[in-house]
């Protein structure tokens, strides 16, 4: 009997191949997207088609919980609505909004993605893909909280444009991120200068329980693609 396309889809997002997707689209907004930024406005519109597949993709990865189906359909909803309105009518509050909604259901990736990598089982490439990504999530969450600092406080970071987009965050989060810190942009802030030491821990903390889990996993069960 034949499997149903939309049955085998949800098998697909909730097996380990799906961790894959989210590491590639993560990878095109970090690194593609920013070498591309130009003054021009469709630029942008691929910016925020490259989230909104994010986010998409993060809320499937989220079927196979059923505690968590109902919250993040919502904030998933609330977020991809606020996003595009913020695109055709953009205001300082639809864009906070934005942010906002974002930041929540970029933590809650890390949380659902983080937990399927490091359940009890072989360790695969998928899973490793899937590593990769919850730290590529901490640097894409931290990002978020920076610009919605900058829009809220723009004097809480010192060396940036007042109109920095989201490519400048997304430079500082992961030089602070990985702790490498080239000081053009500096946190002056009280706030600002905690959200950076909070999120150079963060990095270091997690690269060294990432290893020590794979590990663990490894020598428990041995493994296999």
């Amino acid at each position: 009997m034949k499997i149903p396309l939309w049955r085998q889809l949800l098998r697909f997002w909730e097996g380990d191949s799906s961790l894959a997707v989210i590491l590639g689209l993560l990878l095109i907004l970090i690194f593609v997207w920013p070498a591309l930024v130009t003054p021009t406005q469709p630029v942008e519109y691929l910016r925020d088609i490259a989230f909104s597949a994010l986010l998409l993709a993060g809320a499937m990865t989220a079927m196979k919980f059923s505690w968590l189906r109902l919250a993040v359909g919502v904030i998933l909803g609330i977020a991809l609505v606020v996003r595009w309105a913020a695109v055709a009518w953009p205001s300082e509050a639809l864009l906070v909004g934005r942010e906002v909604s974002t930041l929540l259901l970029l933590a809650l990736f890390c949380l659902i993605v983080g937990a399927r990598v490091y359940r009890a089982g072989p360790v695969t490439s998928h899973r490793i893909m899937g590593a990769v990504a919850v730290y590529l999530l901490l640097g894409l969450g931290w990002e978020q909280g920076y610009e919605l600092l900058h829009m809220l406080r723009p004097e809480a970071f010192a060396g940036v444009a007042v109109n920095a987009g989201p490519e400048d965050w997304i430079y500082f989060s992961f030089v602070t991120l990985t702790t490498v810190g080239y000081g053009d942009i500096t946190p002056v802030s009280p706030l600002a200068r905690s959200l950076a030491i909070f999120e150079a821990l963060t990095g270091q903390i997690y690269l060294v329980v990432m290893l020590a889990r794979l590990v663990a996993l490894q020598i428990a069960t041995p493994a296999s693609d």
